[in-house]
């Protein structure tokens, strides 16, 4: 399937209104309507499926005309890679939020990066380190971090980004 940007993937792709990690970014700007799925997948960015699935449900993507749909079964090969991820209290499929983790990664990426981005230079290297996380569970790792420079108060956003 080959799939391109729509006129709204265009705008959110010149302005950033609609929050996207580097990696699905830099994934997102390789759907030039000559790629297909597979070859953006293979392309070495860290992202998986569920991650164009999320694109293409923001109506960032669509598919090329004469271009097969996108497949209703690609999301659950996600699903079952998640529980092995890591302990937590709530394993990795869906919780009673109904949000795996890769959708709580979404969630919190966006905020983590707000409040570590307004710490100014005393939390550019926190902020790096956001920058780098690739998983649910590098984001968990660093929320104490977060949480201790921006105190439990700002934290409580994220706190729930990852855990509801």
């Amino acid at each position: 399937m080959i799939l391109v940007k729509t006129p709204m993937g265009q705008q959110a792709l010149k302005d950033r209104s609609v929050p996207l990690t580097p990696r699905q970014r830099s994934a997102f700007i390789l759907f030039d309507g000559k790629r297909s799925v597979d070859e953006v997948l293979a392309n070495g960015m860290g992202i998986v499926r569920e991650d164009i699935d999320h694109m293409v449900a923001l109506g960032l993507l669509e598919p090329v005309a004469g271009s097969a749909p996108p497949p209703a079964e690609a999301p659950k090969p996600a699903a079952p890679a998640a529980p092995s991820a890591g302990a937590s209290s709530s394993s990795g499929a869906p919780g009673a939020s109904g949000r795996s983790k890769q959708q709580r990664y979404k969630d919190a990426y966006p905020i983590a990066t707000q409040l570590t981005g307004s710490l100014g230079l005393m939390g550019f290297r926190l902020n790096l380190q956001v920058e780098g996380t690739t998983s649910y569970e590098d984001l968990l790792a660093l929320a104490p971090k977060i949480r201790a420079a921006v105190g439990p108060e700002k934290a409580a956003a994220l706190d729930k980004a990852l855990n509801d």
